[in-house]
């Protein structure tokens, strides 16, 4: 079963694009999935051999605009370590 849902977007840093020297791609997904369900989802929509699953929740911080305070919303990131030899594409 594949919910192409899971995976919101892939993050817009340099480091998130374009993967570290490990390759380690990062992507924000939805905070009630799993780890094999990002898994099961990353190498069916990329086509990729995943090794290792990282996730954290991020908290929330304060942010200002004019007399205006606020939080920013909390989502969860994965950070997706793949084989020797395979990337993602942008």
């Amino acid at each position: 079963m594949h919910n192409p849902d899971i995976i919101i977007s892939q993050l817009g840093t340099e480091k998130g694009i374009n993967g570290n020297s490990n390759g380690v791609y990062v992507f924000k997904v939805l905070k009630s999935a799993t780890k094999t369900q990002i898994k099961s989802e990353i190498e069916h929509h990329f086509g990729v051999k995943v090794v290792n699953i990282n996730t954290l929740n991020t908290k929330s911080k304060a942010r200002r605009v004019g007399r205006y305070a606020g939080k920013t919303k909390t989502f969860k990131k994965a950070y997706v370590t793949l084989a020797q030899g395979n990337s993602i594409e942008v």
